[in-house]
């Protein structure tokens, strides 16, 4: 599906510099799921949904779960169709007709059939739900590199599916080399 991307984002994670001045996005830590000329989707994986629960949602759409009960973590995916669900899960998973398949080591599923899987035991090894996308219209992104919004840095499952929300902001900094205390929101200015 990602063949002649040669964006090389698609897997990436985009981390939000200080000072973008959009808080929606303020420390996010976003997978980014699709990159090509005609824009960009991905995630947020660092900030949880508030008092959303995951038997809930099951409950809420008829879902029966088996024993034993997996909770899966539900985040704020982004602005854009914010009432959608989105499965960001680990490679192992593969509906047939929905996965996107984002690398070999993530996979972003939007169907019900992975949330009933999840539900009987069946689903990905590791997985976590957003509710709603963060998109970018064609070259909008590139522009928002570019002017020192976002870093770019390889995505880590580790940080993805990790439980501590608080910390993935700096653990994706420090994957490369940066230390957050010293990032500064002017860009290129002596």
């Amino acid at each position: 599906m990602n063949e002649g991307n040669s964006s090389g984002l698609d897997g990436k994670f985009l981390v939000a510099m200080p000072g973008m001045g959009d808080p929606r996005f303020e420390q996010a830590v976003i997978l980014l799921c699709a990159h090509s000329e005609e824009g960009a989707m991905g995630f947020i994986v660092n900030k949880p949904a508030p008092n959303l629960q995951f038997a809930s949602l099951l409950e809420q759409l008829g879902i029966e779960s088996g024993p034993p009960q997996r909770d899966i973590r539900i985040h704020f995916g982004g602005p854009v169709e914010n009432g959608r669900g989105f499965v960001l899960h680990s490679g192992d998973y593969l509906s047939k007709n929905s996965t996107l398949q984002v690398s070999d080591v993530f996979g972003m599923t939007p169907t019900l059939d992975i949330l009933e899987d999840i539900a009987k035991g069946s689903g990905p090894s590791s997985a976590l739900l957003a509710l709603g996308y963060s998109g970018w219209g064609p070259g909008q992104l590139e522009s928002e590199i570019l002017s020192n919004g976002w870093l770019t840095c390889d995505a880590s499952p580790t940080i993805v599916f990790s439980e501590n929300n608080d910390s993935k902001w700096n653990a994706a900094l420090k994957s490369i080399g940066v230390d957050a205390m010293l990032l500064s929101p002017e860009a290129g200015r002596a």
